[in-house]
């Protein structure tokens, strides 16, 4: 059976690498097109290096644009590789521009459309990626839910059609990559640092970098946290930093984008991770990390009501009281995203050896 794969940011790569491993191994013919919406080589190319997956088989080089005109350009490219290819199911990751050029694509074209990670709802309607998630949920053939809480999400919009509950693929790939991380990762060392004696960052939103009040407010409390900070920084987000006073803060180690293996093994090391990501979320629950997440919401609510992650609102003085919380409470069970094997379950539907069925 022929499948696309669409990715474009370095989460999707995370997400499609277990369903890619898993549809190669059986045998099926896995057409992977790249829309270089993250290009850089440390937000693309490592991600492949490290996960063990083949390069894609198109690239479409689309990098950086407004919304509408890197999706457009998305669209475009798109088309061609799709109706040449003709696949059973193209395969779509999340919810970035890319998921939903890869859905509009195929299914104007009448190809049917899997969407991995459907269901998740932040009900902030100005989040560009709520839009990106909510319009492929509804333009697609099958649905596969990470969580009941998507499950119930996509039946309050009274999606219930191909609806399959089957996990999360990001535990799928830490499970098969986390020993990987902690034997060959040398980034604890050549920082420095060591293992519960830093916290980790990230800051990439359009919420947080392109609100400079925002963004000062976030930078200036990992500077108050005292502790050092170590803050892999976005492409976008760089630009945006560069005049806040606050670097000269000694805390904060700003660094380059890292790999896959080395953020796993920055990010099970850490005492906390502080992030507006929503793959780190989870992953800082996979690994046991506790989290405070630097926007006024999440899509990852299990992660909230288990306790291993907060909200850190809108000061200096909100974050840090997060921060304190989440490491001075003791979580409940860890939220149940699967047990690790999503990308065979996604498959065996794809291919018809699971039947499909509404939930």
């Amino acid at each position: 059976m022929r499948i696309a794969v669409v990715v474009g940011a370095r989460p999707q790569f995370v997400k499609a690498a277990p369903v890619l491993k898993t549809l190669i191994a059986r045998g099926h013919d896995a057409v992977q097109v790249h829309t270089g919406q993250h290009y850089d080589y440390e937000m693309s190319e490592v991600f492949f290096r490290d996960l063990g997956i083949p390069e894609p088989d198109h690239n479409l080089a689309v990098g950086s644009a407004s919304h509408g005109r890197q999706t457009g350009e998305m669209l475009i490219a798109l088309e061609p590789i799709l109706e040449a290819a003709a696949p059973a199911w193209t395969l779509v990751f999340g919810d970035t521009n890319s998921t939903l050029a890869g859905a509009l694509a195929a299914c104007k074209l009448q190809l049917r459309v899997a969407h991995i990670e459907a269901g998740l709802r932040s009900f902030n309607r100005a989040m560009p990626e709520e839009h990106n998630r909510r319009l492929t949920d509804h333009c697609s053939d099958l649905l596969f839910c990470p969580s009941q809480t998507a499950v119930d999400n996509l039946r309050a919009e009274a999606i219930t059609a191909g609806v399959h509950l089957v996990g999360d693929t990001m535990l799928d790939a830490i499970l098969l990559c986390r020993d990987i991380a902690r034997a060959r990762s040398t980034i604890l060392h050549d920082l420095a640092v060591s293992a519960g004696d830093y916290l980790l960052a990230t800051i990439h939103r359009p919420y947080n970098t392109d609100d400079p009040a925002r963004l000062a407010v976030l930078l200036d409390a990992l500077a108050e946290t005292g502790a050092t900070v170590v803050v892999p920084v976005h492409p976008r987000t760089r630009q945006a930093i560069q005049a806040w006073p606050g670097l000269a803060s000694g805390n904060l180690r700003l660094i380059d984008p890292v790999g896959y293996l080395d953020m796993l093994a920055l990010l099970q090391n850490a005492r906390a991770v502080m992030t507006d990501s929503g793959g780190l979320q989870k992953e800082a629950v996979f690994l046991g990390t506790r989290c405070v997440t630097l926007r006024p919401e999440t899509e990852w609510v299990e992660t909230i009501e288990t306790g291993w992650n907060r909200l850190g609102g809108d000061s200096v003085k909100s974050i840090l009281t997060a921060l304190d919380e989440v490491l001075g409470n003791e979580p409940t069970e860890k939220p149940s995203y699967g047990d690790g094997t999503a990308a065979a379950r996604i498959v065996d539907i794809l291919t018809g050896e699971l039947p499909q069925h509404v939930v």
